[in-house]
């Protein structure tokens, strides 16, 4: 069947699902952090008046990542950093107001699980989400009748019943696109890839407290939770608080697994603030997951941690990759790649169209590309007329010829040169995902 036809047939059947899935009342548990976004309209001209001011004679050569934002010049040189590589990111910063006086920000909501939630609320499609931002503005933008969270009585209560205990964490996040001319002092500077930068004023998130009624729920009510994604472990920088964490989700894996033995455990991997803290997240939970998922620029850096050589544009060479994480780490069942022109699946035969839920997964990340918000089922029927990735098709092409045609699935994407927006693209499509368990 041609790759139109698929993603025709795929799109056909997404009401049903949704509807099966509410009549069942079946659905994914998504955690593990949130927290208030504010989405920056960000304008190119700004961005060089304040470097003509604050830095009039940087070259390109001298611009560096800081490890912590504190002035002006911080925050240009990370700007700038990730605008010259066209790559995503994540950075500290102290002070807010840096931002707030020259950028114009409406409000959004932060974190795998609830920016997954919201994609799967746009569609109809019910989810339950672990909060650690209860903010009334967080709580107020995940108000639907789809997304549910447990209350501390272990009941699902929506998220305008919730009484907030934490504090609030604020992320600013910033939106480049490509084809944005920067003028650097005497450079002139080409953004290559539309991306994003994360600005975080950590606070209740480099803990990531548990709510254990939430947990509890997921164990005592297994075989109604198709699928619990793990994420968002990234802000922490205390080695010992996350073994803490850890060592709490080993045993609610088991007790998930325990009730619903065809559940899916689905970690999603970040941009980390701390590598001693990737390393430790890795060497501890990938061996109790089923599906370790990440972007092509969270396995070139994790495969770089490991010293495993690996070629970003070849596509061989990451399914080489992945299959070497896979034995590292003993993940149970594979792994997903997703990229702006394919999203793979490299492992064992699952009992699930895998293939489809990676189509949905482009489709619900692409149409949020499109739409700068989260889009609804016939916002993303219009997508289907769209051409595949060329790359994506090569790709596929490549892997139809191999030696690993058997054990990889890779589905070409919709594609987009210029998105209208890139934030939240990659849990947007852990929401699609997440419709095919």
């Amino acid at each position: 069947m041609a790759m139109y036809d698929k993603y025709t047939s795929a799109y056909t059947q997404l009401a049903p699902v949704v509807q099966e899935r509410v009549e069942k009342k079946r659905y994914p548990a998504l955690g593990f952090t949130s927290n208030l976004d504010l989405l920056c309209d960000f304008e190119v001209s700004i961005l060089n008046r304040l470097l003509a001011q604050y830095l009039p004679q940087a070259t390109a050569a001298e611009i560096k990542v800081p490890e912590l934002i504190v002035t002006m010049e911080d925050l240009l040189h990370a700007i700038i950093y990730f605008c010259m590589q066209g790559i995503g990111g994540e950075v500290e910063i102290t002070n807010g107001s840096l931002l707030d006086e020259h950028f114009a920000w409406k409000q959004g909501v932060g974190g795998t699980g609830v920016q997954a939630a919201m994609a799967l609320a746009a569609i109809g499609c019910p989810s339950i989400v672990h909060l650690t931002d209860d903010s009334k503005e967080v709580c107020e933008i995940l108000d639907s009748p789809h997304i549910y969270t447990v209350s501390p009585e272990g009941e699902l209560i929506h998220t305008n019943q919730v009484i907030s205990t934490q504090e609030q964490e604020v992320h600013y996040i910033i939106q480049f696109k490509k084809g944005d001319i920067i003028q650097l002092g005497e450079e002139r500077i080409t953004i290559p890839v539309s991306n994003r930068l994360i600005l975080t004023k950590v606070t209740v998130n480099e803990h990531v407290p548990f709510f254990e009624p939430f947990f509890e729920y997921i164990e005592n009510h297994a075989a109604s939770i198709s699928s619990t994604v793990l994420s968002s472990f990234n802000c922490i920088l205390d080695p010992a608080v996350l073994q803490a964490r850890l060592e709490y989700l080993q045993g609610h894996v088991e007790r998930y697994k325990a009730g619903n033995p065809q559940g899916i455990v689905f970690f999603e991997e970040a941009h980390y603030h701390s590598e001693e803290i990737r390393k430790l997240c890795a060497e501890t939970i990938y061996s109790s997951v089923d599906i370790l998922s990440l972007n092509e620029e969270e396995l070139q850096s994790l495969l770089a941690m490991y010293s495993f050589p690996h070629a970003s544009q070849d596509i061989l060479s990451a399914v080489q990759g992945v299959k070497f994480l896979r034995e590292k780490f003993g993940i149970k069942q594979g792994v997903i790649v997703h990229t702006k022109d394919y999203s793979m699946y490299v492992g064992d035969k699952l009992g699930v169209d895998i293939e489809r839920g990676l189509m949905y997964g482009n489709l619900v990340a692409t149409a949020k590309a499109v739409q700068g918000w989260y889009a609804t089922r016939e916002q993303i029927g219009e997508l289907l007329q769209l051409e595949e990735s060329r790359v994506g098709l090569e790709a596929l092409e490549r892997i139809s010829s191999s030696e690993y045609r058997d054990e990889v699935v890779l589905v070409p994407t919709k594609y987009l040169d210029k998105p209208k927006y890139t934030i939240g693209l990659g849990d947007s499509f852990v929401a699609g995902v997440q419709l095919c368990f």
